[in-house]
């Protein structure tokens, strides 16, 4: 156009200036800059805004924020640019601040907000900020919904999910294929497959995204033969699986115990779809094999990886050692894992169990002992649970809890009903250098069951409990929670650092395997 002679008109700035942004050509922006500053068509507020937008786009937020401060007029469309941009570098707090210094906000302002929260893992103050919005009665939109409902899933925030999809429905929010992959997601997240499956099936337009979403959600959750089949269905519609679609096959294999079934998947990925396998997909394979008791084969594998193997696929290795009750290659393993992350707590932890499976007691006091010389610190256990729509967080041994003295006091009666069954507190995993009643009562504390004794005073009989675990659970935990599903009744649903655990009648849907 400029080689044609022609001059370019605002439009075409604010045009052009957009596909610069969009695309993160910096290079090309700048130089439209200078045309723009040439033209002579400045002020102009459209053209204003697509430039401070371009550099939001591009991560320069000093010249986007030198543009802003040198806009004799703005609007809202000004003031989000800088806030998204601020937002999406992770600056939540200083966007935060611009924001409400905002004379007026749209929906597009709010959501860039809220989605800023949702980027940085700030997930409560998502939903914080969206109550907010609704406050401030200012309608939401897909993007919006897509935002908040992410959080939900984060959270394990159930209740929070389903008022939303009311939400939706009072607001005339229509269930595009972006809002249901979100909710799909979101439910599998929650432990709810029934109602992820119930979303599938009601989208009248579904992507590649869609079938991920639920293939992954019913893999992680335990049903593993219908993943596969919600697989093959897929192909039949001719959408085209991609890596994180082979993921979830992977898992759903992992889950059912199909090892042949894993390798076909897993060799069809790399010959007829032409997809490089990469360290999530060699993740999938050693726990496969790890979980069948082929650990000499999944050590193999990993030995044999083109790619560098990191602590996760070596924890998963050094897990299913722990399970099978390996100890020659799972001591190789966690040598390996200390090699690479030294102050990784989890790998004492799974030796310790296995030395005492071992009865080679004077290890695991060698093992307690290097901890205390090292100063390693085990991050500490934090559940979340949602309980009429709100979210109460849980630390081991913490009384903050305005039901703390309540909560304390259900707690022993519970233990007193495991007691009375034949439970016994396993306290391999504690190494601190106290008494064992100290060292029970670390057991007994842990936040999960903390959690439990929350959910057991303020629930209905009946209903599911949800928690949400920032670590791995411990053995004592997971026992405890297999004989409170069958005493009180109740089904309890776990989301730990490693996977989903339903507890039903006694028994957990993992199989005793994470």
């Amino acid at each position: 156009m400029v080689k044609a002679g022609a001059t370019p008109t605002p439009v075409t700035y604010v045009s052009v200036l957009s596909a610069c942004g969009k695309g993160g050509d910096l290079l090309l922006g700048v130089q439209v800059h200078k045309r723009v500053l040439e033209s002579g068509v400045l002020p102009d507020l459209k053209v204003e805004n697509a430039l401070v937008d371009m550099y939001a786009e591009c991560a320069e937020m000093d010249s986007a924020r030198r543009l802003f401060d040198g806009m004799q007029v703005r609007n809202v469309v000004s003031w989000t640019s800088l806030v998204s941009g601020l937002a999406r570098l992770g600056q939540v707090d200083h966007a935060r601040e611009l924001f409400d210094s905002m004379p007026e906000r749209d929906t597009v302002s709010w959501t860039a907000m809220i989605d800023g929260y949702v980027q940085a893992a700030r997930f409560r103050e998502a939903l914080e900020m969206f109550r907010e919005m609704q406050y401030s009665n200012v309608r939401a939109d897909e993007f919006t919904m897509v935002s908040v409902i992410t959080a939900c899933a984060q959270l394990g925030a159930l209740e929070m999910g389903e008022w939303v999809r009311v939400y939706m429905s009072r607001q005339g929010i229509k269930l595009d294929v972006f809002v249901g992959n979100a909710l799909i997601d979101m439910y599998s997240k929650c432990g709810s497959v029934e109602r992820a499956l119930g979303v599938f099936k009601e989208m009248h337009s579904r992507d590649k995204f869609t079938w991920t979403a639920i293939i992954l959600g019913l893999a992680v959750n335990g049903h593993g033969e219908e993943a596969i089949d919600m697989f093959h269905r897929m192909i039949r519609v001719w959408e085209a699986p991609d890596e994180v679609t082979f993921i979830g096959v992977l898992t759903a294999c992992t889950h059912a115990g199909l090892v042949d079934k894993g390798r076909e998947f897993f060799r069809s990925m790399i010959h007829s779809y032409k997809i490089a396998p990469n360290v999530v997909h060699y993740g999938c394979m050693i726990d496969l094999l790890g979980r069948a008791g082929k650990i000499t084969e999944a050590l193999e594998t990993i030995d044999q990886m083109p790619v560098t193997p990191n602590s996760t696929i070596l924890g998963t290795l050094l897990a299913a050692c722990r399970v099978h009750g390996n100890l020659d290659i799972g001591e190789l393993v966690a040598k390996r894992l200390l090699e690479l992350d030294p102050e990784n707590s989890t790998v004492y932890i799974l030796l310790s169990n296995m030395y005492a499976k071992s009865n080679r007691w004077e290890d695991v006091r060698r093992l307690r002992q290097s901890i205390m010389e090292k100063g390693i610190k085990k991050e500490p256990g934090c559940s979340l649970i949602e309980m009429n729509g709100m979210i109460h967080e849980f630390v081991a041994g913490d009384c903050s809890h305005p039901m703390s003295n309540k909560i304390y006091s259900k707690l022993e009666n519970i233990i007193t009903d495991l007691e009375n069954v034949g439970y016994s507190p396993d306290i391999t995993e504690v190494f601190v250098e106290v008494a064992e009643k100290e060292k029970q009562k670390i057991i007994y504390w842990h936040s999960e069951k903390l959690a439990i004794s929350f959910a057991l005073l303020s629930s209905e009989p009946n209903t599911v409990i949800r928690i949400v675990k920032n670590l791995r659970m411990c053995l004592d935990c997971h026992n405890a929670i297999k004989l409170i599903s069958r005493l009180y009744g109740r089904e309890v649903v776990v989301r730990d650092r490693t996977r989903f655990h339903h507890f039903r009648h006694g028994f957990c849907s993992c199989k005793d395997y994470w």
